[in-house]
């Protein structure tokens, strides 16, 4: 996947452009289509990268063997 290298905030802004380019429905069905798997396809990455974080947090605030998770 080509976004796969990209920093997490330049696939949240892309995502944020096409969820835009789709609001306005002025494309054609088959490029609405493309939009929205190229859509799925970077939220999935970002959800992916933010659970990355989430583990890191976590093992960060682990505390005599135990994870402390608690909410921001």
């Amino acid at each position: 996947m080509e976004n796969e290298n990209e920093p997490f905030e330049k696939n949240l802004k892309k995502i944020e452009e096409t969820v835009g380019s789709l609001e306005g429905g002025d494309l054609p069905l088959k490029e609405t289509l493309e939009k929205f798997e190229e859509g799925i396809k970077l939220s999935k990455l970002c959800t992916e990268e933010l659970e990355k974080a989430q583990q890191k947090i976590e093992k960060i605030t682990e505390k005599d063997g135990k994870v402390i998770s608690e909410p921001f």
